[in-house]
């Protein structure tokens, strides 16, 4: 049921739209480098926009609202559905294009994060929302980061057109497999969501082969590992197909950038049964087959009372998406597949330890290595060593030999590293590698960590209003 109201100030539309927002991830960086213009306003230069991060990872520099959250679809999932009794609201294109140049000026944002429910239908949304921003970039000349959420099922025209005005687009693939979406969001397929992210993908390659640059993807992980249950069996062809093999549509204007940031999407951790192998696997596929920049996880909030659903008072998975978050950084850039994370038959992380730490715990036939003779590669693999420490390491030992006073000072986290290295042949203390007892030390020097990433309100939206202490 909605409660509308018939005259609302832009004020209260705000309050509404951007606290129905915070549900959408937008934990992003530009990625793009567009410098200031004579006769404009903003920038998109790196440098140029400063962002602040909640607790949760959410960007607060960029202004993130609904452009309405009046929706005739019926998601079981979402506060905004249709049968939810909330105040419903809708912003006008002008609006979106005032809230974003006034809060510019008084240097409360940096650009625009804008999503929206479905209102009317998805060609009605996407219409509206390519107006807005095509206002934006030419009567109010703002030249500043956009983020759009595109829609499912609208038309591609519109989808292509938007590309040439945003920065990032982005299409909820919601939750993980097709079947737990069917069921949650009947009014959602999956092919309606994954055509306009191939669509995105075809474009963004044709700007590159237009720009006389290379179109080769870039990719994560490996391809041997794909569910069959992730997409149905209208998209598992499409999929399946390298994008050398996809048809490209006509470049129409290969002078223009096209969403130069990239695209991404985000997946609802909890509203369903997936495992963490599952979702981790399905992460890495999209990385292969779309060319994603990022694939962002939302613990699913329980907000509506539904037998489909989690009770009300399930606790909201934080460290479950804390850890889904470390895996698909080990996956993007420690060279690290899903299925050496994880398996069938051991389908979850450890939720009280690192995924590079609950993988070394289940590969300790690989520990200890050697701090002077093992390659980059293998020092990727030692929890506590990240890509600069790793880097420090190799480059240090050319000088001479190393203690783990020096491994220290190089970044080396030793709490963790401690367990898996030697130095000069020697560990720091004694220890046997034996996986019960590591376990016990490793999960005993993470417990304070976890116990604040449990307790955090990660849901909590950022107002512009009020001061929140980000120390």
């Amino acid at each position: 049921m909605n409660l509308s109201v018939k005259t609302q100030t832009l004020k209260e539309k705000l309050n509404i739209l951007a606290d129905a927002a915070k549900y959408d991830v937008a934990c992003t960086s530009s990625g793009t480098n567009r410098r200031g213009k004579k006769g404009h306003i903003g920038n998109s230069v790196t440098a140029g926009i400063c962002h602040s991060f909640a607790s949760d990872g959410r960007c607060i520099s960029l202004l993130k609202i609904l452009f309405s959250n009046d929706c005739i679809y019926d998601c079981k999932y979402c506060q905004s559905r249709s049968s939810n009794s909330v105040v419903r609201a809708t912003f006008l294109p002008e609006e979106i294009c005032s809230l974003v140049i006034e809060f510019y000026k008084r240097n409360y944002i940096e650009g625009l994060f804008l999503s929206s429910a479905v209102v009317k239908s998805p060609a009605y949304t996407m219409e509206q929302i390519f107006y807005t921003i095509h206002l934006l970039r030419t009567r109010y000349c703002f030249n500043g980061y956009i983020h759009i959420k595109a829609i499912p099922n609208a038309p591609a025209e519109l989808t292509e057109q938007l590309g040439y005005l945003a920065d990032r687009m982005s299409i909820n693939l919601e939750l993980p497999t097709a079947g737990q979406l069917k069921k949650l969001a009947p009014h959602k397929t999956r092919s309606s969501i994954l055509l306009p992210m191939r669509q995105i993908q075809n474009r963004i390659c044709g700007h590159r082969l237009a720009a006389g640059k290379s179109p080769k993807l870039e990719r994560r992980g490996s391809s041997s590992f794909l569910p069959d249950n992730i997409f149905d069996s209208k998209t598992s062809g499409l999929l399946a197909n390298d994008i050398g093999g996809a048809a490209l549509p006509d470049i129409l204007h290969p002078e223009k950038p096209f969403v130069p940031a990239g695209q991404s999407t985000q997946m609802i951790i909890g509203a369903s049964q997936e495992t963490d192998f599952e979702i981790l696997s399905i992460t890495q596929a999209l990385y292969q087959q779309f060319d994603l920049k990022r694939v962002f996880f939302s613990a699913y909030i329980p907000l509506n009372e539904d037998d489909a659903l989690p009770p009300l008072d399930t606790p909201v998975p934080l460290l479950r998406e804390h850890r889904l978050y470390q895996a698909d950084w080990l996956l993007r850039f420690y060279g690290f597949h899903a299925e050496e994370l994880l398996s069938a038959k051991n389908p979850h992380f450890n939720p009280y330890l690192d995924p590079k730490c609950h993988w070394a715990l289940r590969h300790l036939e690989k520990f200890p290595i050697e701090i002077h003779t093992a390659s980059y590669s293998e020092l990727l693999r030692v929890p506590g060593i990240g890509n600069k420490s790793a880097y420090r390491i190799v480059k240090a030992r050319r000088e001479g030999p190393l203690t783990f006073d020096t491994l220290k000072k190089t970044g080396v986290v030793l709490k963790r590293a401690q367990y898996f290295i030697t130095c000069n042949g020697k560990m720091l203390y004694p220890i046997r590698l034996e996986e019960n007892f590591l376990t016990r030390q490793l999960t005993g020097a993470s417990q304070q960590e976890n116990w604040q990433i449990t307790q955090q309100n990660s849901w909590r939206q950022l107002s512009l209003f009020e001061d929140m202490n980000l120390s």
